[in-house]
């Protein structure tokens, strides 16, 4: 239909390819997750399958688009970053967004009797996500810096609300008004003397939140065959730290003749840590994250 005398309506379609050779993150919240995590009977502080969910689903997208390197998760939401030189679909706006955002939320949903088997969907989630480009590494390290602060600063008060109310007897209302002005310090002190809660001792995943990498692992092949055959140590749960096989890395990798040796070959697998990300460690570690 391009010859027809209709075809000047796609002349109102605007370009949105977003600037070249700047960082591009995108970040994917629940639309509406109070209701739905009420309505789904979500553990309060926190609901450690929802959250499990929220990391497959993640590692889902990471699976499908090899030019993000990084992601981040916590509570309701999720962090993507991609490699500074990434062209993926012209690097156009309403693309980018619209298929990696369906892809998350459809992965959310398909998994969703792994983790919950025992609660069905009373409606469908959703999502929105939005895309914020940045100049410079400082700027991303600062981003990601500022959102697992934001884990432990609503997961330290989300931990003290939830104490005070389940195991203290007190009202929301009242739990709110004792928490009103309180410094971190006081909120580690009333866990620990009213109800003997070290924070610093629950799980590294609820403090810190999820973080999505890409490692290299080896792959020894057996001789006398050319598929590919998994690592035995390799897993494709998502357990804290274990390795998680890229599956179209693995599915596409190229085949090896065998000469009675075992051949050592490396692959890239998406890896789930939970550990500090805001001070130097973690990126002098990992300096292609940050290359273009």
């Amino acid at each position: 239909m391009a010859g027809s005398k209709y075809a000047y309506v796609k002349n109102y379609e605007l370009p949105d390819n977003l600037l070249p050779g700047t960082f591009m993150i995108m970040r994917i919240d629940g639309h509406g997750f109070h209701r739905f995590s009420t309505e789904h009977s979500f553990a309060k502080p926190n609901d450690e399958r929802a959250l499990r969910l929220m990391d497959c689903a993640a590692q889902s997208v990471m699976d499908e688009y090899k030019d993000i390197v990084l992601a981040f998760g916590e509570s309701d939401e999720y962090s993507f970053l991609f490699r500074k030189d990434t062209k993926l679909y012209n690097r156009r706006q309403t693309k980018l967004l619209s298929l990696i955002l369906s892809l998350f939320t459809s992965s959310y949903i398909f998994h969703w009797p792994k983790f919950f088997p025992d609660e069905s969907l009373n409606y469908p989630p959703s999502f929105d996500a939005r895309i914020v480009l940045y100049p410079s590494a400082k700027e991303v390290r600062d981003y990601f810096a500022w959102r697992q602060v934001d884990t432990h600063i609503n997961n330290l008060y989300n931990t003290a609300f939830w104490a005070l109310v389940q195991q203290g007897g007190e009202s929301t209302t009242r739990a709110h008004a004792l928490l009103k002005g309180t410094v971190s310090a006081q909120k580690h002190e009333l866990l620990f003397s009213r109800f003997g809660i070290n924070y610093n001792g629950i799980p590294a995943r609820f403090r810190k939140g999820s973080v999505l990498v890409r490692d290299e692992v080896k792959d020894a092949r057996e001789s006398g065959g050319h598929d590919f055959v998994p690592d035995a140590g390799t897993r494709t749960d998502l357990s804290e730290g274990s390795p998680l096989p890229d599956s179209s890395l693995a599915a596409g990798a190229t085949p090896v003749a065998h000469q009675g040796k075992k051949k050592v070959k490396a692959i890239k697998t998406v890896r789930i840590l939970h550990e500090d990300i805001v001070r130097n460690e973690f990126w002098d570690a990992r300096p292609e994250l940050l290359d273009g």
